[in-house]
């Protein structure tokens, strides 16, 4: 039999199921029950506290048009919540003052799960992620320097939140990661947590099918800083989208930082809700680019540093030059390097880089040699192939042995000192001056751009053929 106070209930929901849409309604609405209607005062038991301070956030008018209706305006709503054992907990303390006449209990020191208060979450974090190994160059500078400020500051500036964006391997994880662990460092006490989409999808579905949802999401109200790896995985994932939304939410509204690491930027986020996008635009959206030479160098120094290995200069220059747009490909390409020198006692040399650096890269099953280039640019300028490797420094003749160098290295396996050598005996130096050269030249001369434009498609072509 239905009582006097499911009833009226029963017909509230009715009036807010038609103002509000089917997933909220869903997950906020259906998992309340109806108490009792005492004193010109309706009860209703609500799962926890989160749940509670959600509802007068977001439904509170929904809520009072339908209780006025149902029940006239001096009608009041008061709530109570029920821990896991089926105890009620209620307060004394003053009653929570709303946009509207429904006033509600404050419900004190609420717990969902047995021990859930003054908890410590286990963060995730990978220890080895810090900022003194992240290395720092122009194509990370703003996400890193955003990075230290959150650390010393989690949910204090205006970077929350912080969505950091870019291609596979150039070391979102690591920057995300990186700033957990300095907000441990610095403060202790925080409850950070570093979660994969793909995870957490995962411990939506589990709480549906054991009907804790509700752990769920109180679990998530005690994580102060909460990143989520490669968040375009939640791509047409209604539901979890739904939770997250509210998750994110409520972390917003409660001044904790939220960090999220996604190969794209968010507005190109596809099958993302609109509503999820425009929150992620909130606060910086930082992209992290193919690292420079420069920058490599330096990683692979600090990845050679680490594994306590010695490698030539040339050998490495070599690397850094065919390992451009992934940095993660620079680690796979040392551990492999380290392995073959000493499990097959083998001399660590361009040559055995070359071997291994085909194991990472694609490449064409013909190769270019550098004679080859030159003569594609000699007769491009319609010049000996010979004056390419001379002395003269007039000027058409260094541009044209300039781009030639730098056609080298793009399109050939050779280092620095072997390109230098094929040049008239230069030195290394003189190569990379003349990478960077030509680079300039790219940037400032239409024109010019267009010529190495064709000589690379003439390279290409000669691959094919």
């Amino acid at each position: 039999m239905v009582t006097e106070h499911e009833a009226y209930w029963s017909e509230c929901l009715k009036i807010i199921q038609k103002n509000i849409n089917d997933q909220s309604f869903k997950t906020w609405f259906e998992p309340i029950k109806s108490v009792k209607f005492e004193n010109n005062a309706l009860t209703i038991q609500v799962p926890n506290k989160f749940f509670y301070e959600y509802i007068e956030e977001n439904f509170i008018s929904e809520l009072k048009q339908a209780i006025n209706l149902v029940l006239g305006k001096k009608v009041k709503l008061e709530y109570k919540i029920v821990v896991e054992n089926h105890r009620e907990l209620s307060s004394s303390l003053p009653k929570k003052k709303s946009g509207s006449e429904i006033t509600s209990d404050v419900i004190k020191n609420p717990f969902v799960i047995p021990g859930i208060k003054k908890f410590r979450v286990d963060s995730n974090l990978n220890p080895k992620y810090t900022f003194d190994s992240y290395i720092e160059g122009d194509c990370n500078k703003l996400a890193r320097a955003a990075g230290l400020a959150i650390a010393k500051k989690p949910g204090g500036t205006a970077f929350n939140p912080l969505v950091i964006y870019g291609n596979v391997g150039l070391g979102k994880t690591h920057l995300a990661q990186a700033i957990g662990n300095e907000i441990l460092n610095n403060l202790g006490k925080k409850n950070v947590l570093y979660i994969t989409t793909e995870r957490f999808t995962n411990q939506i579905i589990q709480a549906i099918k054991n009907n804790s949802i509700n752990d769920f999401l109180y679990y998530y109200q005690h994580i102060d800083t909460l990143i989520v790896d490669d968040i375009q995985f939640l791509a047409n994932k209604n539901k979890t989208q739904e939770i997250f939304f509210n998750i994110f939410n409520q972390m917003h509204q409660s001044g904790k930082q939220i960090i999220l690491t996604s190969d794209k930027p968010p507005k190109d986020l596809q099958g993302m809700e609109d509503r999820l996008i425009n929150r992620f635009k909130w606060g910086l959206c930082a992209d992290l680019q193919e690292p420079d030479y420069e920058t490599r160098f330096a990683i692979l120094d600090e990845k050679i540093k680490k594994n306590d290995v010695s490698i030539p200069a040339d050998v490495k220059e070599y690397i850094c030059y065919n390992i451009e747009d992934n940095i993660r490909e620079l680690e796979g390409v040392i551990v492999t390097l380290v392995a073959q020198s000493t499990l097959n006692n083998k001399t660590v040399n361009t040559d055995l880089a070359k071997e291994v650096i085909e194991q990472f890269v694609s490449r064409s099953s013909k190769e270019i040699s550098v004679n080859n280039i030159k003569k594609l640019v000699a007769e491009h300028f319609e010049l000996p192939v010979e004056k390419l490797q001379g002395k003269t420094r007039k000027r058409s003749i260094v541009i044209a042995r300039q781009l030639s160098m730098y056609l080298a290295k793009n399109f050939t396996n050779s280092s620095l000192k072997s390109i230098g050598n094929d040049f008239g005996g230069r030195d290394h130096s003189t190569v990379i001056y003349s990478l960077k050269a030509v680079q300039d030249l790219m940037d400032t001369d239409a024109l010019f751009k267009d010529t190495v434009s064709t000589l690379e498609k003439k390279v290409q072509m000669s691959l094919k053929t």
